[in-house]
């Protein structure tokens, strides 16, 4: 069995990023440090990854930015944009390059982040989204390779450096706003793409409902695709009930554009008949006619935020993982309005 970073981490009692950064002789690593990995690495026989290079690899100062394999969903998401907008801000403020990775499915991306890892040309990684059982944050992990998730950690959460929403208070927040209008009938509409931040924000409905003694209808509760021809199938199955909700938790801006055009296609007004609260407070929120009450995640400060603790644990390799909320807040605007008024 091939010996990995973890195996020399552990004989050398120390962190898989510290030797990382030991096989890149990086400066923030003492010497004293430095002698006992490659001790570890000649017991061992392990070849590190970044050949010959490492000497040029110490002024690198290159940050990896990891998007969501997709042939073009993400291109039209401006939560990416915002989020690499400040990644890039607070890493230009200090001097570190940002390089952009992304590719039509994970074995795609895992050939550039392998690439870019025996090159010696990163010196860590944000990987801007969390799913299950994700093969890129795997082989993050397992290679003990340097990393920030933005979004909660699926496994090894004690490992993960994170940057997230509380999104289960968020989702609960966003109902109980529409239960405090008076609406008791209030459905849900997730993006069908597995990402984490989705199943928080539906737990944290599902919560308000109960906290609230109203009865939940798993029917009312759906998803759709954010990008596709058939996503308004399921949004014209939900509205086209006899007993159709009055209000919806939508956990993304871009389905409630598609929410508003089913609408206008079965005779529904916003908010007279359906009011709508949304997630992400983005340009769509903005542009929409009427103008979306949303959750603003604050995405610009997520990716502040992540950039800071990679150049923190860059900086600082024997830091413990740590994990960052940053906080939501709504935004009223004129799409949710009291059941019944017109």
């Amino acid at each position: 069995m091939a010996v990995t970073i973890k195996d020399v981490a552990e004989l050398a009692g120390v962190s898989p990023s510290t030797v990382s950064r030991t096989c890149k002789d990086h400066p923030s690593i003492s010497l004293q440090t430095k002698e006992k990995v490659r001790l570890a690495m000649k017991k061992l026989g392990y070849e590190p990854n970044f050949q010959a290079s490492s000497l040029a690899s110490q002024t690198s100062r290159i940050i990896g930015i990891i998007l969501p394999p997709s042939e073009k969903e993400i291109y039209e998401n401006s939560f990416y944009l915002e989020a690499i907008r400040g990644i890039i801000q607070y890493c230009n403020e200090h001097q570190y390059i940002n390089t952009v990775i992304t590719g039509k499915n994970e074995e795609e991306i895992l050939d550039v982040i392998r690439s870019a890892v025996k090159r010696g040309q990163a010196d860590g990684f944000i990987l801007l989204y969390s799913w299950e059982e994700d093969p890129v944050a795997a082989y993050l992990m397992e290679e003990g390779l340097l990393y920030v998730l933005v979004g909660k950690a699926y496994r090894n959460a004690n490992q993960t450096v994170y940057v997230d929403n509380d999104n289960i208070l968020a989702g609960r927040e966003a109902a109980e706003y529409l239960i405090n209008l008076g609406h008791r009938k209030i459905g849900c509409i997730l993006p069908a793409n597995g990402l984490l931040f989705a199943a928080d924000r539906r737990a944290g409905y599902f919560l308000a409902l109960t906290e609230h003694q109203i009865p939940i209808c798993q029917d009312y509760c759906v998803e759709a695709a954010l990008c596709s021809r058939d996503q308004g199938e399921p949004l014209r199955a939900l509205l086209g009930r006899e007993d159709r909700p009055t209000a919806v938790v939508v956990c993304d801006d871009i389905l409630s554009l598609a929410l508003e055009t089913v609408c206008a296609g079965l005779g529904i007004s916003i908010p007279e008949d359906l009011s709508v609260i949304s997630f992400n407070n983005s340009v769509f929120a903005r542009l929409s006619s009427p103008h979306l009450t949303s959750v603003d995640i604050n995405a610009f400060q997520l990716g502040i935020a992540a950039a800071s603790q990679m150049l923190r644990h860059i900086e600082n390799p024997g830091l413990l993982a740590t994990k960052v909320i940053v906080p939501h807040h709504i935004i009223e605007r004129d799409s949710c309005q009291p059941p019944g008024e017109r």
